[in-house]
């Protein structure tokens, strides 16, 4: 499994009866969880110091409860073999359980970070200016944005999404990256690959975390089980033959790790020079030393020369 189990801000402290505890800087949420089915004893006294718990609706959706929580704070991420590209995020309870972040992807930040990061230094050694251009898709909040700019790759950044695109360039101010190369576009996803593919833009890297079900700004339906094969066909027209990588993740339960490595290896390794791997994504949990997973990823990348 690919475990993120870099984090100080952020904990796992115990999960049972379809809810996961964790801490978020100083702060201790309780959120539902699909994946926890198991019904352990809840022992930790954290469980009842909360300071905010997401009730789910038998109807769908459901409600935060708040107790001691403020509008907005702050965490950080330690990205970098000794933590020396500090990531900070600007956190604040939303809809449907979110927070602003998907702390299990840091696992992945740091995969493409070491990719990124020694690409660039080779080609600084060799004299070679070409600026390594990623493209992040369904971006959200922007941590895998950030974390591939710390690397010191040029973004592309898009989501359908006005408010998270916004959200994302707040993040990127409060991680010292606010005059980075970063390109923050609020579109659907699809139709911005498929002008790419007609301007003859190529990436390095293409990072793709679609959601299971999402509309595009002109109300464009996208469901990940019909729509990700050819989506996937469509934005490997636009990574460039000698690319470093290419990430697949996916939160839906159907969508299994083998099945993303089978797509990356027909559509993208095919032609190219690397390999693909595959497997769940988990989060370690404190108190019984499990983990917790959090959905699968894909991930093709060039071999080393």
């Amino acid at each position: 499994m690919f475990v993120a189990k870099n984090w100080k801000d952020y904990e796992v402290i115990d999960c049972s009866r379809g809810e996961k505890l964790e801490r978020w800087g100083k702060y201790i949420l309780c959120r539902p969880d699909p994946q926890v089915i198991w019904q352990s004893e809840k022992k930790n006294p954290l469980w009842k110091k909360l300071n905010g718990h997401y009730h789910r609706s038998k109807a769908g959706g459901g409600d935060w409860e708040f107790f001691s929580l403020p509008k907005q704070w702050q965490i950080s991420y330690p990205l970098g073999e000794n933590g020396e590209d500090r990531l900070n995020f600007h956190l604040k309870p939303f809809a449907f359980k979110h927070t602003g972040i998907f702390p299990e992807q840091a696992v992945n930040w740091e995969w493409f970070y070491r990719l990124i990061k020694k690409e660039k230094e080779r080609r600084e050694k060799s004299g070679d200016k070409t600026p390594i251009k990623v493209l992040n898709l369904f971006a959200y909040t922007g941590g895998a944005t950030l974390a591939a700019a710390k690397a010191g790759a040029e973004l592309t950044h898009v989501d359908a999404s006005k408010g998270m695109v916004s959200w994302a360039k707040e993040n990127a101010e409060g991680s010292g990256l606010a005059a980075s190369p970063i390109r923050y576009l609020v579109d659907d996803c699809m139709k911005f690959v498929e002008r790419e593919i007609r301007r003859g833009n190529l990436y390095d890297g293409i990072i793709m975390d679609p959601p299971s079900y999402g509309r595009g700004p002109k109300g464009e339906i996208w469901k990940i089980e019909d729509s990700i094969y050819p989506f996937l066909k469509l934005s490997e027209k636009i990574l460039k033959k000698d690319a470093l990588f290419f990430l697949l993740n996916s939160y839906t339960t159907g969508l299994q790790a083998g099945v993303m490595q089978y797509m990356l290896e027909e559509l993208i390794g095919k032609g190219r020079n690397g390999k693909v791997s595959s497997d769940e994504i988990g989060l370690p949990v404190a108190e019984n030393g499990l983990v917790l997973p959090c959905g699968c990823a894909a991930r093709w990348e060039k071999a080393e020369s």
